[in-house]
């Protein structure tokens, strides 16, 4: 059977960006480590680790060698069509926004502002992805986001509703994106490792 790769799209974020974003996980995880269950270190938050904090722009799936080849092709002539752009990052959240009442959040996320670059660069992508693979892309609005941590659902329940911390911060968190990524994620006991497939530059 051939092999497949899990492969999406991603803005990576420069060295200094993700050092900011680990000391408010380690300040936000010290919330937590009080509802640690018997056995579990980090309580009801599994933490991102500073390599894997990215912004997701699509998700292709599980693709084969020929289509990751293609996807390549496809991301370096959507990114040829844009200049580098800076992307704000604004606020600590739980995710998804807009629960329903009483549902548990599912992730702890950092937002960033939408633009129409970013707006502009998703469509474009999606046009040539689809001109050379067969894939879903996403049809709700899309808000950049990076996933600092999921959550345990069984154990954010455990705690009573008025103990449970609050997460919502804002912060202004300013980087120039100047490439995108196409990106490998292979599930490893100690959680996904993400591999750089191709990096497209920008338009200079």
């Amino acid at each position: 059977m051939e092999k497949r790769h899990r492969v999406f799209i991603a803005i990576n974020l420069p060295e200094d960006i993700k050092r900011e974003l680990e000391k408010i996980q380690q300040r936000l995880a010290g919330l937590f480590a009080p509802f640690a269950s018997e056995g579990s270190v980090s309580g009801p938050a599994k933490w991102t680790s500073k390599d894997n904090l990215h912004i997701t722009l699509e998700f292709l799936g599980d693709l084969t060698d020929e289509e990751v080849g293609d996807a390549c092709l496809a991301v370096k002539e959507a990114a040829k069509l844009h200049k580098p752009f800076s992307v704000n990052l604004n606020k600590v959240l739980y995710g998804p926004p807009r629960l329903r009442s009483g549902q548990a959040p599912k992730m702890i996320w950092v937002n960033g502002e939408k633009s129409d670059e970013l707006k502009d660069l998703k469509k474009d992508l999606q046009e040539y992805l689809l001109e050379k693979i067969s894939y879903r892309p996403e049809s709700r609005g899309f808000t950049p986001h990076i996933t600092m941590a999921r959550i345990k659902e069984w154990e954010f329940r455990a705690i009573e509703p008025e103990e449970r911390p609050e997460i919502n911060e804002d912060i202004d968190l300013f980087f120039t994106v100047e490439t995108i990524e196409v990106m490998e994620s292979e599930l490893k006991r100690g959680g996904p490792v993400y591999t750089v497939l191709e990096s497209c530059e920008l338009r200079n």
